[in-house]
């Protein structure tokens, strides 16, 4: 594992109606690693996370992800960024479910250059190497997102995360819909392929028994000074 930080947070400030949610003196996640992320409900940790995506700005201080002051980007930079050097797993997943298995996975190349050009092989034939490595029936490419169960649904947006090997992969409570046995093998398989590609892994999650599967846990009212507070 490479010991340089790819992300670098440095006395972050952040508030919502004049409330201090996030207050971070220091924070850094090693290249390479795979860092669950805990905290209580409305602790800030999908605010840390949109921090880190660049859809959030802080009021203060210095956020750094792979190599990028993400803080002193403008807002259409930010959008670039965001799509050639990180994966998101959303929540909900945010899937289209009008459009193909294929044509979700794709969607995190279209307007992503430098991740466009990182596939190294045709298209078609990573998205089949990433379904059949996250256990997906290759038969399922040209299934509408809309017809598919949760579990697939969430391995699809595993894959359009994964695509194009970012530098840094942000998932938001990805196993939240599945049980234990689901969730483990899940975040099993996304371990693999973050690790093959070199992937950078923040995951938030509320379930204590996915620890071991981390390389480290961060507990958020450890780094954040702000306390509790309501997102």
């Amino acid at each position: 594992m490479n010991t340089a930080a790819v992300i670098a947070l440095e006395q972050v400030r952040f508030s919502y109606g004049g409330r201090t949610v996030l207050d971070i003196p220091q924070l850094r996640i090693a290249a390479g690693s795979s860092v669950l992320l805990r905290g209580a409900s409305g602790s800030g940790k999908s605010t840390l996370l949109g921090l880190l995506a660049g859809v959030l700005r802080p009021e203060q201080g210095e956020v750094s992800v792979a190599g990028t002051a993400v803080h002193t980007l403008k807002p259409a930079a930010r959008d670039r960024f965001r799509a050639d050097h990180l994966g998101v797993i959303f929540q909900q997943f945010n899937l289209l479910p009008f459009l193909s298995v294929r044509d979700n996975i794709a969607l995190g190349l279209r307007f992503a250059p430098a991740r466009s050009a990182r596939v190294g092989r045709p298209l078609d034939d990573e998205i089949l190497r990433l379904l059949q490595a996250l256990h997906l029936d290759p038969d399922l490419l040209q299934r509408r997102a809309g017809t598919l169960s949760v579990g697939q649904q969430q391995r699809v947006a595993a894959a359009r995360a994964l695509i194009g090997r970012p530098a840094v992969l942000l998932a938001d409570e990805p196993t939240s819909a599945l049980d234990r046995e689901a969730a483990t093998a899940f975040l099993q398989l996304m371990a693999a392929q973050c690790a093959a590609a070199g992937t950078t892994a923040v995951v938030v999650s509320h379930d204590d028994s996915l620890q071991p599967l981390f390389d480290r846990v961060v507990q958020l009212q450890d780094i954040n000074h702000a306390g509790a507070a309501h997102v």
